[in-house]
């Protein structure tokens, strides 16, 4: 059985209205561990205990060390997550209940990956938080519930942050013949390596992440997603923190779901930014959640960013 749930696709009345469009949301913040990381890294633990796997191993303090935890206390296999001492205290209490050994080591997130690394034994698996081919499978299957319902986007929007979920939509997309199907894939300002890979025309690596959306802050994207801007239609954006910061307060205010800033940038593309999605009348965007943001949080931030509580 899938550790992932069949999330609700739902029309967004309040989006739909101020989009002048009919905008459709699949709810992934639904999934049990908060957020779309567990369709592949479901797929990818379930996979990696049938080939032997005893114990699985990330060093990811968000919602891919979530997922893992969640899988592995699923499938009743351990799970040490390391992660860097800028780690939340919301965020490791949701690891530890999930029964996950946390080891907090290093400073940023490399060295708390090398050390991750350096753990693993000849029975353990590594789980990557986007960049593996598992996961792009597992994470398809959300374009597959929308396939079975027979409800078809003109566009898709979607948050990018190491590519995982891009790459995953793609393969979607693709094998439900939705070829005509663009996807808009959108980054914050300072966590924008899609947008310079793209430019570049190749993968590089950002200098730094200055986003206050952590969980899309990968220096590099993977090669896939720079892959699939070649053989798909995707349109990369750029938004600001302010606009995805407030696109949470809004979104929470609009359909009670509180997601993190790296979600809230796509919504922010419905609520600031409409007027790019001109010839495209119906849009889904994919809500793909955030277990480790409060809500305090992200007024703190919003504050800092000069924006008022709705």
């Amino acid at each position: 059985m899938a550790l992932h749930i069949e999330t609700p696709l739902v029309e967004s009345r309040p989006l739909s209205l101020i989009a002048e469009r009919s905008v459709y949301l699949k709810l992934d913040a639904l999934q049990p561990p908060g957020s779309f990381k567990i369709r592949g890294i479901g797929l990818a633990c379930e996979t990696y205990l049938a080939r032997g796997a005893q114990r699985f191993i990330s060093s990811s303090g968000g919602n891919a060390g979530l997922a893992v935890a969640y899988a592995g206390r699923r499938l009743g296999v351990p799970v040490i997550v390391v992660v860097p001492e800028t780690t939340s205290n919301k965020a490791k209490e949701l690891l530890r209940m999930e029964d996950a050994e946390v080891i907090v080591h290093g400073a940023s997130w490399q060295e708390a990956n090398a050390f991750a690394q350096s753990l693993l034994g000849e029975t353990d698996a590594f789980l990557h938080p986007f960049d593996d081919p598992l996961l792009w499978q597992g994470h398809a299957s959300m374009i597959d519930e929308v396939a079975q319902t027979g409800y078809k986007p003109d566009a898709v929007l979607l948050s990018v942050g190491g590519g995982g979920l891009l790459s995953g939509v793609v393969e979607g997309l693709q094998r439900n013949n939705w070829h005509d199907v663009p996807v808009f894939a959108i980054e914050t300002e300072g966590a924008a390596s899609f947008h310079a890979a793209v430019n570049a025309g190749h993968t590089v690596e950002l200098d730094s992440i200055t986003s206050v959306a952590t969980s899309l802050g990968a220096k590099r994207v993977c090669e896939r997603a720079l892959q699939c801007a070649k053989e798909h239609p995707i349109h990369s954006v750029v938004i600001s923190d302010k606009s995805a910061l407030a696109a949470c307060e809004r979104f929470l205010d609009d359909h009670r779901i509180l997601v993190e800033p790296a979600c809230g940038v796509s919504l922010a593309m419905v609520y600031d930014h409409a007027q790019m999605l001109e010839g495209y009348k119906n849009i889904l965007v994919i809500v793909c959640g955030g277990a480790t943001t409060t809500i305090d949080q992200i007024r703190d931030w919003a504050g800092k960013n000069g924006i008022q509580p709705c």
